[in-house]
């Protein structure tokens, strides 16, 4: 085998899956789509570029026109629409008034289930996010000034999001399951002088209490260096403080009361300029210091607006539910700002997918009667494994579906679309980033086919291209993979880095810019950090990160495509794969898999020997595992995102590091142990 695999080289990801069929997307959903029309892959081709994308402009109100769509004179410090003013607040909320006015634009879910559901009305919307703006502006704040959120998901949350929007303050949204020194470390990254949190909410069964965490942020953020003037505290339950924290007398604030004052009065939208900032997302970083996302107000809006219309088919009328949290790009841009521009009714949810039971998201789906589901392959994945069949015992449909936030495997793919959707849905499979504000891989569901595994090809006005090391261009048909780029500047792309600019360059542009002194974009291709391979059909499959990549003995194995082969395995619920250290060849692959309810069938012996002729079977002998250990759980954020780094620190008898933040703490020593007595 070794022989078999000598012509790939170090700087390609070695690929071995197989290509799927294509699925075609169900007739009734292609005669109702928003985009039927195939006229626009040349209305987006690369020649009407940039002007292409002044008709995602046109989906927004704006109080002022732009002179030029796209200013590319400073490379790569992109500006879009310039000239052009508008409040995204307006967009999303005022503009919807006369005709939405009484409609739902929120639907809150509680985790509670004999709790009540929340109905916001745009015309509710309307009021609260007046008077909290009134609050906002009652502090001093002002366009231009930050305010870090820490927020679960409540309807406070968007509603503080509009607010700010509304007076052209940036807002910095900290997930609500980070640890105080993690939004402490944000706070001060983002210079901001309030914080508004929420007294407590309810997250498996129990109540968080959340104010109690911003006493120790505001603590933590002083040991930064940063202080914290005010801090606002929203109410889980009208007139009822659920915290044990005691409020700080001339620094903590209930927003109701701050309110009271200014109830039924409404404050002008700010007039913003397009490329005002308008929020902060920070992100992982290699070098473990967040890097804060700078996302535009103009080109980000129409981005995102227009791809949740073409992409995930979002109209007026739909019930629309991403199962996501606010506190991640996905929930920034595909549950507030991209639904409610389009006059949207957008579902939210407080608790985890699991509680009380496997059934407790079908039951949402059928009593709110949504018809849009869009979540991260790691949900899905959970709910296949603690309830298979719990879909089909629900009477709800979908018409369309999306994925988000990491490769899903063919297996998983299958089990969403028969299961999950009926055979009645259309799936897209979204590759896109926090860097990156919207969706870059896709298919436009009524006109290009599904495959599953694959995101797809380019978005309109997205020119993908996969690189090798060398800046090579890896073609498309040769089962080669290499580093996914963005040749192009596009309208949802981040502005930079929050108080680095030569960060922003270093990271994205600096690997494939070969004349840091062009002003040509097409000399500053995106980096985007993610290993992928194009099929002969145009679609991209996603790898994974290439840092996630495993190196064997020369031959570079993408984490992804190897979990897949291990979950073809009947018994395989969930597979991590890592790089364990090896005096011979450098690295092995080791996999960690939690079963599906029952149980093996077979002796773990046996098992274990299933799995690893899987991969080998899939993937070819250099792919072997080493080992397979059956864990109860997989160490996750409370995102639901594999923590592979400790598996990795466990597999190499090294420490694990900090594992507050995590979902699960508790398995993390409890797979110790077992690596350990093995």
């Amino acid at each position: 085998m070794a022989g078999a695999d000598s012509d790939v080289a170090e700087t390609q990801i070695a690929v071995h899956w197989k290509e799927e069929h294509l699925v075609d997307p169900p007739a009734a959903f292609a005669t109702q789509a928003n985009m039927r029309d195939r006229g626009i892959f040349e209305r987006f081709s690369e020649e009407n570029f940039p002007e292409c994308f002044r008709e995602y402009a046109s989906l927004l109100t704006w109080d002022k026109g732009w002179h030029t769509t796209l200013d590319a004179s400073n490379p790569p410090f992109w500006k879009w629409f310039v000239g052009g003013r508008l409040n995204v607040a307006y967009n999303c909320v005022d503009r919807h008034l006369q005709k939405y006015g009484n409609k739902a634009a929120i639907v809150w879910v509680p985790e509670p289930e004999d709790e009540a559901h929340g109905v916001v009305t745009y015309r509710e919307l309307y009021r609260r996010v007046n008077e909290f703006a009134l609050v906002l502006q009652s502090l001093g704040l002002k366009a231009g000034d930050r305010v870090t959120f820490h927020l679960p998901m409540t309807p406070e949350l968007p509603i503080s999001m509009l607010a700010c929007a509304r007076l052209g303050i940036i807002h910095n949204q900290v997930f609500g399951g980070f640890s105080a020194r993690a939004c402490a470390e944000r706070v001060e990254d983002s210079r901001s002088r309030v914080l508004v949190t929420i007294d407590g909410y309810y997250r498996n069964g129990g109540v968080i209490d959340k104010k109690k965490e911003a006493d120790v942020v505001v603590e933590e953020a002083g040991k930064l260096g940063a202080q914290v003037e005010k801090v606002l505290v929203w109410r889980r339950h009208p007139g009822r403080y659920i915290s044990a924290a005691p409020m700080v007398e001339g620094r903590d604030f209930f927003v109701d009361s701050l309110e009271a004052r200014f109830r039924g009065k409404t404050v002008a939208p700010v007039s913003m300029d397009s490329e005002a900032p308008l929020f902060l997302m920070y992100t992982s970083g290699s070098t473990g210091k967040p890097k804060g996302a700078q996302h535009r107000t103009g080109g980000y809006l129409a981005y995102v607006a227009a791809t949740s219309k073409y992409v995930q088919d979002i109209h007026p009328e739909d019930v629309y539910w991403c199962f996501a949290d606010i506190g991640w790009i996905t929930g920034h841009s595909y549950i507030v700002y991209g639904p409610l521009a389009l006059a949207a009714t957008t579902v939210m949810y407080e608790g985890v997918p699991l509680y009380p039971d496997a059934g407790r998201p079908w039951r949402i789906a059928e009593r709110l009667r949504v018809n849009i589901f869009h979540t991260a392959p790691t949900t899905i994945r959970m709910l296949r494994k603690s309830g298979p069949e719990e879909p089909l015992k629900y009477d709800y449909h979908f018409k369309a579906m999306t994925t988000v936030g990491e490769p899903i495997e063919p297996e998983t793919w299958r089990w969403f679309h028969d299961v999950v959707g009926k055979k009645e849905a259309v799936i897209t499979d979204t590759w896109w980033q926090t860097e990156t504000g919207g969706f870059l891989c896709s298919t436009l569901p009524a006109i290009s086919p599904m495959k599953p595994g694959s995101a797809g090809p380019g978005m309109p006005g997205i020119y993908p291209v996969i690189y090798d090391e060398d800046g090579a261009v890896v073609p498309a048909g040769e089962n080669k993979a290499g580093n996914l780029c963005i040749r192009n500047p596009w309208p949802g792309i981040m502005q930079t880095i929050w108080g680095d600019p030569d960060r922003f360059v270093r990271t994205y542009y600096s690997k494939y810019n070969r004349d840091r002194g062009s002003k040509d974009w097409h000399d500053w291709p995106y980096f985007a950090g993610d290993g992928a391979v194009l099929a002969s059909d145009g679609y991209f499959r996603i790898l994974g990160r290439v840092d996630d990549v495993i190196k064997v003995a020369g031959h570079r194995l993408g984490t992804k495509e190897l979990e897949n082969a291990v979950l073809t395995t009947p018994e395989v619920a969930e597979a991590a794969a890592i790089a364990m250290s090896d005096e011979i060849r450098g690295h092995v692959p080791v996999v960690y898999v939690v079963l599906k309810p029952g149980g093996p069938g077979t002796s773990p012996k046996a098992l274990e020997e299933a799995i690893k002729e899987n991969v080998v079977k899939q993937l070819g002998p250099i792919a072997r595992p080493r080992s397979v250990h059956v864990v109860p759980d997989l160490p996750k954020t409370r995102s639901g995102k594999i923590m592979r780094r400790v598996l990795v620190a466990i597999s190499d008898g090294k420490d694990y590091g900090d594992i507050t933040t995590l979902a699960n703490p508790d398995v993390v020593d409890a797979i110790r142990k077992q690596i350990q007595s093995a």
